[in-house]
């Protein structure tokens, strides 16, 4: 696939060999990364939780769309789905999974700088404040959801567990 990628570069489809333009010109529109995002903290895997999970209300053309590409790009599978022969099963891959500093970085950036709501920016901030271990941690957790990889598991609840534990703790508090 980086082959390929590499090719692509040098015959001139790509704008330039600049890593941050080539990375742009994968998930850089308005919909990829969101689709990570909810496949990472939303643990959203089949196109119906993506299509109308979506906080920003992705349309069905382009969730098939940007899926595509994503899976064109290496960056998600697809498998059928066992329990029901007509859906279908997306996992990260290693290099979806690698985004997620990415996406903490963003994440964090954004709630310094823009009016994000407290409740969708708990995890920024615990991203933030957890730093590269907890994003190491949080990766090794997607691997083996997504990649079937197992690994030691630490004491006490997952990242995803505190993450998602935090977010409804301030939902509950907004609803008093």
């Amino acid at each position: 696939m980086l082959q390929a990628v590499f090719e692509d570069a040098m015959s001139g489809d790509q704008r330039s060999g600049c890593p941050i333009n080539l990375t742009l010109e994968v998930v850089g529109d308005r919909w990829s990364l969101l689709i990570i995002r909810d496949m990472i903290f939303g643990n959203r895997r089949h196109f119906r939780e993506l299509l109308t999970k979506s906080e920003e209300g992705i349309s069905s053309n382009i969730l098939a769309d940007r899926l595509k590409t994503l899976l064109q790009q290496g960056i998600v599978t697809r498998a059928d789905d066992p329990t029901h022969k007509q859906k279908g099963v997306y996992s990260l891959t290693e290099k979806g999974i690698e985004l997620l500093p990415i996406l903490a970085q963003m994440a964090g950036w954004g709630r310094k700088y823009l009016p994000v709501t407290e409740e969708l920016g708990i995890r920024a901030q615990l991203l933030r404040e957890g730093g590269p271990k907890m994003w190491d941690a949080l990766m090794d957790e997607l691997r083996e959801v997504h990649l079937g990889q197992r690994k030691h598991r630490r004491a006490g609840p997952s990242v995803s567990q505190t993450l998602q534990a935090a977010y409804e703790a301030v939902v509950a508090k907004k609803r008093r």
